[in-house]
């Protein structure tokens, strides 16, 4: 999939890139203060999980992301407060207890609050364990 033909702004590249480094942390406190309220992860079960539930479970080592690669971003922005990131990686997690590999491709919603991009709930992501 090409990415599009305008550069995915600095400042909203940088929210996903932290994002990421803090799931591979477990910087709950990071993603706290980076995801919005509402914000919630949807799984590939369906179940829908709150911002706090999650949070919570990463705090009792029920989800931790050992690494997740980049297989390929694309992103749509209207106007300068409403941008979506589609994001394929391979992320190395033990959810569960279970660690594996996962394909997974992430929607991710993201809206402009005074300046600073925000994180809101995502569109349901699509996956399956690597082979």
């Amino acid at each position: 999939m090409p990415a599009p033909a305008t550069p995915l702004p600095e400042d909203l590249r940088d929210v996903h890139r932290a994002y990421l480094d803090a799931m591979r942390e477990g910087d709950t406190q990071a993603l706290d203060d980076l995801l919005g309220e509402d914000y919630t992860l949807t799984h590939m079960t369906g179940y829908v999980q709150p911002k706090a539930e999650w949070l919570a479970q990463m705090r009792q080592d029920r989800f931790v992301y050992h690494s997740i690669t980049e297989q390929d971003i694309t992103w749509e922005i209207e106007g300068d407060r409403t941008a979506r990131l589609t994001v394929r990686t391979v992320t190395d997690a033990t959810v569960y207890g279970t660690r594996s590999d996962w394909r997974l491709l992430l929607s991710t919603d993201h809206t402009r609050h005074d300046g600073v991009w925000c994180r809101r709930g995502p569109l349901p992501p699509r996956g399956e364990p690597a082979a």
